[in-house]
């Protein structure tokens, strides 16, 4: 069986392509149909590694989840993640396929096109609903021409379209109008549906514009989604990064600062869902105040990010802030940045053969051409500082890095200690060691993203850092629950969308 296709495209970029598809994902799903998402290529910083070690976007993976199906290449076939301005990783199948610049892109569309194809009826041969996500606008006429990704791909499929478009950001009928007129005549036959997301108010009162709307380009609305906070869906781009607010009525502030190229930014969110924690992002040493843990994130581009923490005055402040006694925590290239030195003799990331670290930890990073991308479990093997009473705690996550970070007794920073020991790596059973703690317990690197996902250790480590301020912090109530979300928003989406006449635009229809 082939499967049937719909596709969501959009008006422009972040109007909640990825979330609707991640609704129709879970509601298909709930419907009994077996579901897999697809977008033929995504620019994002945000990753995720499947079981077999492929990297794809981190969108693409929650949508899997939402479908309840494990995340497959074949869901993303082309990423590209941006390194400095005009140029980005080219990531193909989920492997590193080099640079790629803006300008090059066009050679490279045919041999691209074909790999974005052939996943496409993959999925189609084994699924029998692939919901496909546009990216950005498909209207972008200065782009038609190396399209790989909208109306491309919705041509190939023979995909019916539904066209979102954000009414928050105002002017949402005449991006409705315009992206229809400036489609060409055999994409703009493919336009089935619009929706309307991110509403505030009376629904009557869009009425008048819903009527001529459709009288305007013979396309009905099919929906208005509300405006909605009470639902929590992992973000796929890191403008959605929270305000940097410090919230007065919380027990533990953690500061997470805000790389210019952060990556997989959502490995922190758990720690904002827990009742009686401030989790926000910093920009400039100003914002730091005197939080009790300090994360530094995972970045594209280590050595240049750890110079625009010098430059900026954010590395004073973050060993600053140690100094002062907050729990530090790096995660992949903030853990590389915590070492004594990144060394990088081929060029991979710099000019520079070596970087100074910020010198918490006593690790030495060398960067190689091999990129490392792997699911991984384990325990933690620590019982002190931060770790104190997690030992034995199960871990769980994934690794995305270039380089290999080795621990070395140094002066002033103690012999070396491990905070975790991984038991599988890409489905394979190992017994080796991962990151770095300092000699108190209170500096901690890691290549795992994912860490604070793992509710018990995510628990264990904010009760210590309660406990180390004299206060006891009550976290007996369920941990956040995805799949809980997940139905909430399909409910919403459900109430919100006809569905019957969604059905019968994708052939589901009795």
């Amino acid at each position: 069986m082939t499967a049937r296709t719909l596709m969501v495209q959009g008006t422009g970029s972040s109007v909640g392509k990825s979330l609707l598809v991640t609704a129709l994902c879970r509601i298909f799903k709930q419907d009994g149909y077996r579901v897999a998402p697809f977008k033929a290529q995504n620019m994002s910083l945000n990753s995720y590694v499947t079981s077999d070690g492929a990297e794809v976007g981190r969108a693409q993976a929650v949508q899997a989840d939402a479908a309840e199906t494990p995340v497959m290449a074949e869901m993303n076939p082309v990423l590209l993640k941006p390194e400095v301005d005009y140029r980005s990783q080219l990531v193909v199948m989920g492997r590193p396929m080099g640079t790629l610049d803006s300008s090059d892109f066009g050679r490279r569309k045919e041999a691209l096109w074909e790999v974005v194809a052939g996943s496409l009826d993959r999925l189609r041969s084994e699924f029998d609903v692939v919901v496909i996500e546009g990216a950005g606008s498909p209207a972008e006429i200065n782009l038609r021409r190396g399209d790989i990704v909208n109306m491309e791909v919705a041509l190939y499929a023979g995909a019916p379209v539904l066209l979102v478009g954000d009414i928050d950001k105002g002017g949402v009928f005449a991006s409705l109008y315009g992206t229809v007129e400036l489609v060409a005549p055999e994409e703009r036959a493919l336009i089935k549906g619009m929706v309307i997301n991110k509403f505030r108010g009376d629904v009557s009162l869009l009425q008048p514009g819903l009527v001529q709307i459709r009288e305007l380009t013979g396309v009905p609305v099919l929906g208005v989604v509300p405006y909605f906070r009470d639902i929590y869906i992992p973000e796929e781009d890191s403008p959605a990064m929270r305000p940097t607010d410090l919230d007065p009525d919380a027990l533990i502030d953690v500061a997470v600062i805000a790389l210019p190229h952060i990556s997989n930014f959502d490995d922190f969110d758990p720690l904002g869902r827990e009742a009686g924690i401030g989790l926000r992002y910093v920009r400039s040493p100003g914002d730091m105040g005197e939080p009790d843990m300090v994360v530094l994130p995972g970045t594209k581009t280590t050595a240049s990010d750890l110079k625009h923490l010098r430059e900026t005055g954010m590395a004073d402040a973050l060993l600053g802030a140690a100094a002062k006694g907050a729990a530090v925590v790096g995660v992949c290239g903030g853990y590389q940045m915590l070492g004594r030195a990144i060394l990088d003799p081929l060029g991979i990331e710099s000019s520079e053969n070596e970087v100074r670290g910020l010198g918490l930890l006593p690790v030495v990073t060398r960067f190689s051409a091999e990129k490392q991308t792997h699911r991984v479990s384990g325990t933690v093997e620590a019982d002190y500082g931060l770790l104190e009473g997690a030992c034995g705690l199960p871990l769980s996550g994934y690794e995305i890095h270039m380089g290999t970070t080795v621990l070395e007794a140094s002066p002033g920073l103690g012999a070396p200690a491990v905070p975790f020991r991984v038991s599988s790596r890409s489905e394979a059973s190992v017994d080796s060691i991962d990151g770095s703690l300092s000699s108190d317990g209170w500096i901690m690197g890691t290549y795992v993203h994912g860490l604070f996902h793992s509710p018990e250790l995510r628990r264990s480590m904010l009760r210590r850092l309660a406990a180390r301020k004299g206060r006891t912090l009550s976290l007996d109530g369920d941990a956040f629950s995805q799949s809980r979300e997940f139905d909430k928003l399909a409910d919403l989406v459900r109430e919100s969308i006809d569905m019957d006449a969604v059905r019968l635009i994708t052939g589901l229809a009795d």
